[in-house]
C-alpha cells in the first residue's frame, strides 16, 4: 500500500506587508472562486456564478466535474456535478475523464488527487493558472 503526503506551502517572508491567503497583500480583497483541478495538475479559478456544464464544454474530450466534498467514500463511484449545478466559491472541483465515472474511488486514486490539488494551490493557483471571471 502506498501513502498519501502533502507538503505544506512555506510561508512568504514578510516584508513590512501583512500577506494573506496565497501570499497576496491582505489590503488587496480577494473574491471566492471555484476552483477546477485538471487531470495536469493545471488549476482553473472561476468566478460564481458559473455552471459545471461551462466547465465541461470549455475542455475538449470525455470529462466530467465532481466535487472534492463527494469524494470521502472509498470504494463507491464518484458523482459528476450536474450540468445545471452553478459552482460554489471557495469549492475545489476535479475535472476527471469520463472512463472514471463509473470507477470504484480507491486509496490511491484519492491520494493521487489530493496531490495535484495540494501542488496546484501551493504554486500560488491565481498566478499558475487560468483565471476565469464570468
Amino acid at each position: 500500500m502506498g501513502a498519501c503526503l502533502s507538503i505544506p506551502n512555506p510561508k512568504p517572508r514578510k516584508t513590512g506587508t501583512d500577506f494573506g491567503v496565497g501570499g497576496a497583500p491582505a489590503a488587496i480583497k480577494q473574491h471566492p472562486t471555484a476552483k477546477v483541478v485538471h487531470m495536469d495538475g493545471r488549476i482553473q479559478e472561476f468566478k460564481p456564478p458559473i455552471q459545471a456544464k461551462h466547465v465541461t464544454s470549455q475542455n475538449p474530450g470525455d470529462y466530467f466535474l465532481c466535487s472534492s466534498e463527494s469524494m470521502s467514500i472509498i470504494g463507491t463511484s464518484v458523482p459528476a456535478v450536474p450540468d445545471d449545478e452553478e459552482l460554489q466559491p471557495d469549492q475545489i472541483y476535479f475535472l476527471l475523464p469520463l472512463s472514471h465515472s463509473n470507477k470504484a474511488l480507491s486509496l490511491p486514486d484519492l491520494c493521487t488527487l489530493a496531490v495535484k490539488a495540494s501542488s496546484g494551490l501551493s504554486q500560488g493557483s491565481i498566478s499558475n493558472s487560468m483565471f476565469i471571471l464570468q
